[in-house]
């Protein structure tokens, strides 16, 4: 399959109509899946670049689908959510979803925020690093390109948007970002990113990082920014 297949999973016939056709205007091959089961076969054989799944899947959920995803694959994931379900839309992203659109959307807004998505997974943009293409602080390392990080030798697994906050932090690690910073470095100028999601995607980053020895690898200045820390874990 190209590395341009996008993977959707969405019980509603007419949505995935609508995807499939915004997806092929915009250059991308679509692969429809009915319900989570089916969708974690496609995920698993036809290797897509990205996945789209819809929270309220019948029998496997989007939550659990994406779950399954993980034990395996660090398959870019967008979530699809109904409006009100801010709880769901959270709970994506801390069980590794990238980035996602509520109900009803635009199909327009779909397709930038799967470029987004795909542009720092594949590494378009990416920190400056030295010559092995390697970032170091402390005990902390990462190769952005490679989406190798560790701690250590323990290695950390991170979602490609995870990647991309340690990635800029790291470049400049005595630098503070602003929030609406940080945000436009990451997910481009122009788009709409609520703090919940930046939030999120920070949590869990520091969760992993800490989990792995290193509690200290990102600072917080209030009413300021965010900062690299020492990374020297205890």
């Amino acid at each position: 399959m190209s590395n341009q297949t996008i993977l959707v999973v969405d019980d509603d016939p007419q949505i995935r109509e609508i995807l499939s056709m915004a997806l092929e205007r915009a250059g991308f091959d679509a692969v429809l899946a009915r319900d989570g089961a089916e969708g974690l076969h496609q995920a698993m054989t036809v290797d897509p670049a990205l996945a789209v799944l819809d929270i309220g899947l019948p029998e496997m959920d989007g939550l659990e689908l994406c779950k399954a995803i993980r034990r395996d694959s660090d398959l870019p994931i967008l979530f699809l959510t109904a409006r009100d379900d801010e709880v769901d839309r959270i709970l994506g992203l801390e069980l590794g979803g990238d980035d996602y659109v509520t109900k009803p959307f635009s199909p327009r807004e779909l397709v930038a925020r799967v470029r987004a998505i795909l542009k720092r997974a594949g590494g378009a943009t990416q920190p400056e690093t030295d010559d092995t293409g390697m970032l170091q602080i402390g005990r902390l390392s990462l190769v952005p390109e490679s989406h190798v990080c560790k701690v250590d030798e323990n290695s950390v697994t991170l979602t490609s948007t995870e990647i991309t906050i340690l990635g800029k932090l790291m470049s400049r690690p005595k630098q503070v970002f602003s929030r609406p910073a940080l945000v436009d470095a990451i997910w481009g100028p122009g788009m709409v990113v609520s703090d919940r999601t930046l939030d999120s995607h920070l949590r869990n980053l520091r969760s992993k990082l800490a989990d792995a020895g290193c509690p200290d690898a990102i600072e917080t200045l209030h009413g300021v920014g965010l900062r690299m820390g020492p990374c020297l874990g205890t």
